[in-house]
């Protein structure tokens, strides 16, 4: 089982980034999924996550409002629509598939990982 990330590059400040996770089974339909980031010299931070049908979603505090994950089982997809990106945005971006039908917060919650893509940022 693999999770593909993809969509990562160099933007400017207020630029927009979309990135796409695609799963390689249809085992995910029933588990939440998140992205996570980890930029230069910090540890890995949750960013978004949506339940399993796509229908509750929750953010990090500081992508409310600019972020926006959403999915789609039928492609086996997840995405995370970034916006009015900024310099402090710039992390390699991480899918992952929690152990349940929601998205926990914790990193320890996710069963499988996608290998990063990185966003960066210039100001």
């Amino acid at each position: 089982v693999q999770l593909q990330a993809s969509g990562g590059g160099l933007v400017q400040a207020g630029e927009s980034l979309r990135l796409s996770c695609v799963a390689s089974s249809r085992m995910f339909w029933n588990n939440g999924m998140g992205w996570f980031r980890q930029g230069p010299e910090k540890e890995r931070e949750f960013v978004a996550g949506i339940t399993w049908n796509g229908g509750d979603q929750n953010y990090a505090d500081s992508v409310k409002g600019r972020f926006t994950i959403s999915r789609s089982n039928a492609e086996n997809t997840v995405y995370l629509q970034m916006t009015n990106l900024k310099p402090e945005d710039t992390a390699a971006y991480y899918c992952a598939a929690a152990r349940r039908a929601w998205a926990p917060t914790s990193a320890r919650e996710y069963a499988y990982w996608g290998q990063g893509t990185l966003v960066t940022v210039s100001s």
